[in-house]
């Protein structure tokens, strides 16, 4: 009772024909930062679920969320006593609220993360229980914490605040490691393009050219980044992993506004806090 925006109602039309789902409500369930599970915690989600659901899960939500797909009126109550008694946890956002936040992996397994998202993503969900449960806005609001620029959890294009991690000074330059990618040593993309010959590696092509601030340039000795003209894109890091890095004076960008109208098409959040440290409080 009283907590709206973890349940979907849904009510068939054809109830005298299918009486056993003459309600099939959605209940979210709020996922665990980065959507770490334990076999146990799942074997426990997929019990309640059968035993007083449809036994149809979605894993995941499009933007977060463990979904039970199908439950009764009369069962909802007792799902989420079972879900916060015995798994100790709490039931998502829907609607004209506070959505979900969710967020990359972050530092439990990247070495790019340069903001702790997992913290940020859950201190954000416990401050905003409130919002959460109880739709109160006129259209929802999403939270997403991505921990670099690759924005694994696409908060650029799918949330209203972005909280994407970034460096103030500049990338770090490993020479040596440049001209051995240019050699042909070094898999370029640390191998993520293997099983097809895409020919020598070509860093001219491959990287200077696909700069979008066109701020890099390579005299067959030396690589030069202008940093002040460096938008932060990271794909010159992606491309050569071993050779250069993010700088060491990290914190977050802020952006507002990310959405997808059905006219104009998906539209970019828009960089509205270029950075800030996130030091608690």
């Amino acid at each position: 009772f009283g907590y709206g925006g973890g349940v979907i109602g849904r009510y068939s039309d054809a109830q005298e024909k299918f009486p056993a789902i003459w309600a099939f409500h959605t209940l979210r369930i709020n996922q665990p930062s980065s959507k770490f599970y334990t076999t146990d915690y799942l074997r426990g989600l997929a019990d309640i679920c059968e035993y007083r659901g449809s036994g149809i899960m979605n894993m995941h939500g499009s933007t977060g969320d463990t979904v039970f797909l199908g439950a009764v009126t009369e069962q909802l109550e007792p799902i989420f006593f079972d879900l916060t008694h015995d798994l100790g946890v709490d039931l998502g956002g829907s609607g004209s609220n506070l959505r979900t936040p969710s967020c990359c992996i972050g530092k439990a397994r990247c070495e790019y993360a340069m903001i702790d998202t997992q913290d940020m993503c859950y201190e954000m969900t416990m401050h905003y229980q409130d919002e959460l449960h109880r739709p109160a806005f006129p259209y929802k609001f999403k939270f997403k914490f991505d921990g670099c620029p690759n924005c694994c959890v696409a908060s650029i294009a799918r949330a209203d605040m972005s909280y994407i991690g970034t460096w103030k000074d500049n990338i770090r330059i490993d020479q040596e490691a440049v001209k051995a990618y240019v050699a042909g040593e070094i898999t370029p993309n640390a191998g993520a393009f293997s099983g097809r010959d895409w020919g020598p590696f070509d860093i001219q092509k491959e990287v200077i050219d696909l700069c979008p601030s066109k701020c890099m340039s390579w005299d067959g000795n030396e690589l030069k980044i202008n940093d002040a003209e460096c938008v932060h894109c990271m794909h010159c890091i992606n491309v050569m992993p071993r050779a250069l890095r993010v700088g060491v004076d990290t914190g977050v960008s802020l952006l507002f506004g990310a959405k997808a109208p059905i006219l104009e098409g998906a539209q970019m959040s828009t960089l509205t806090i270029p950075f800030m440290y996130t030091e608690k409080p």
